[in-house]
């Protein structure tokens, strides 16, 4: 799958986006259905400001072990950004302890890229109300052999991506970097209103050059956008 981001000229402020994934406790189940309800109200209440964006996905029945996710985003203003969304992320999160199971996470920043080539309309912006039906998110390691290749070749393998990524209209990407941060180096994030289609771009990026340095790009996680104005649909 595509790994670098395709341009290096107007970037917007870098951010943190921060994609928690989460699973249903036993004890939420033995909740009565006006409790259910009653808790995800609560929910939406809380996480609504602990960022400046702010978007639920469901993530059941697409894969086995997880219910739901949650991605935050906030705007880089100065180096104490992280630590303040991390406490007020914590904070909103401590009434749900209980009920909610934190099973995977990923989290990295925007910034800008090494790798040359026009903008196009494709960047997802984490702020906007303009948001597509599937999000898909994952993280992604290259191989030591990916950073032993001299700038131009890497360049040359980041064109045929990037051409390819350009022939999918429709389908809008986030690169986050989190090299030192996490396991991975980074996280990559699509939006897209056509699972079929999508599937046919990762195929195609599987294809090319840069494929042989791929190290990680697993677990994938595939979500349906859940919005926040009906809170009892956020959660199966």
């Amino acid at each position: 799958m595509a790994t670098e981001d395709d341009t290096v000229n107007d970037e917007p402020q870098s951010s943190l986006n921060h994609f928690g994934v989460y699973s249903l406790t036993d004890e939420y189940w033995r909740l009565s259905e006006e409790e259910r309800t009653a808790l995800q109200v609560s929910w939406a209440e809380k996480t609504s400001g602990v960022a400046e964006g702010v978007r639920h996905y469901r993530t059941s029945p697409t894969r086995v072990g997880s219910d739901f996710i949650l991605w935050c985003a906030v705007r880089m203003k100065e180096n104490s950004g992280p630590q303040t969304f991390f406490a007020a992320y914590a904070h909103a999160l401590r009434p749900f302890r209980r009920y909610v199971s934190m099973v995977d996470v990923l989290w990295g920043f925007t910034r800008k890229t090494q790798y040359r080539g026009a903008r196009d309309a494709g960047r997802i912006d984490p702020f906007s109300s303009e948001i597509l039906p599937y999000l898909i998110a994952y993280p992604f390691s290259k191989t030591a052999e990916w950073y032993l290749i001299h700038q131009p070749g890497r360049q040359a393998m980041m064109n045929e991506h990037i051409k390819i990524g350009r022939s999918y209209e429709g389908i809008s990407q986030l690169l986050l970097y989190c090299t030192g941060l996490q396991d991975h180096e980074f996280v990559v994030v699509y939006e897209s209103d056509d699972l079929p289609r999508f599937s046919e771009l990762v195929r195609e990026l599987r294809a090319t050059a840069a494929r042989p340095y791929t190290l990680l790009d697993a677990p994938v996680h595939v979500a349906v956008h859940a919005p926040s104005d009906q809170p009892t649909e956020l959660w199966p």
